[in-house]
């Protein structure tokens, strides 16, 4: 009869994630993982048979959790789409190992994007569509407002999780706020037409 395992992969998805968030991705290992949970390396093993194994599962694992932590509720398409920004910079501020493993080149995983193709992923494609309706542009002015905003959001996170930037998290929604309204501005949406929305907080 096989022997039962105990130790189920959720739980050992959550305890790599919560090193990396802690210690960093260099930290995690099947060695150094099982050590956290307080079992042997079997169940590792088991699950995902090798390093190799649990790098693409632990990838996923902490996308997963990067997305539903940048989820927004409002139903209004531009204050949701800054939402996003704001949530990267929250990540480099509150977890800047798993900013830089999931933003700067330390997952093995993660893929790169050209300017041209950053904003116009299918993933994209409803909320271009509703910004599109919210402010009266056309399809490429919005993709050029989301590009720019992205950019610039993910510039601050980036020198906020590598010690180059500090601020209070305040100033930094404020200044995602007044770069995104600034974009929308520049793309020709009439200053007495710009959308209400509640400003990040």
């Amino acid at each position: 009869m096989a022997r039962k395992v105990t130790i189920g992969r959720e739980l050992i998805l959550e305890s790599a994630l919560k090193m990396l968030i802690r210690d960093g991705y260099s930290s995690v290992n099947i060695k150094t993982l099982a050590s956290e949970i307080g079992c042997s390396t079997q169940p590792i093993v088991w699950h995902f048979e090798n390093m190799d194994g649990l790098r693409a599962a632990l990838f996923d694992y902490a996308r997963a959790y990067a997305a539903a932590s940048a989820m927004s509720a409002t139903n209004n398409a531009v204050e949701g789409f800054e939402a996003i920004g704001a949530a990267y910079v929250r990540m480099a501020i509150n977890e800047p190992n798993l900013f830089k493993y999931l933003y700067l080149g330390e997952a093995p995983f993660a893929q790169t994007h050209s300017v041209k193709d950053i904003a116009t992923g299918e993933h994209n494609a409803e909320m271009i569509k509703n910004i599109c309706d919210q402010t009266g542009l056309k399809r490429q002015q919005v993709i050029r407002f989301i590009r720019n905003t992205i950019i610039y959001s993910h510039g601050i996170a980036t020198l906020v999780a590598t010690g180059m930037f500090t601020a209070t998290e305040k100033e930094m929604m404020k200044m995602i706020n007044n770069a995104a309204d600034g974009f929308l501005l520049m793309e020709g949406v009439d200053p007495d037409k710009m959308p209400k929305k509640g400003k990040i907080k």
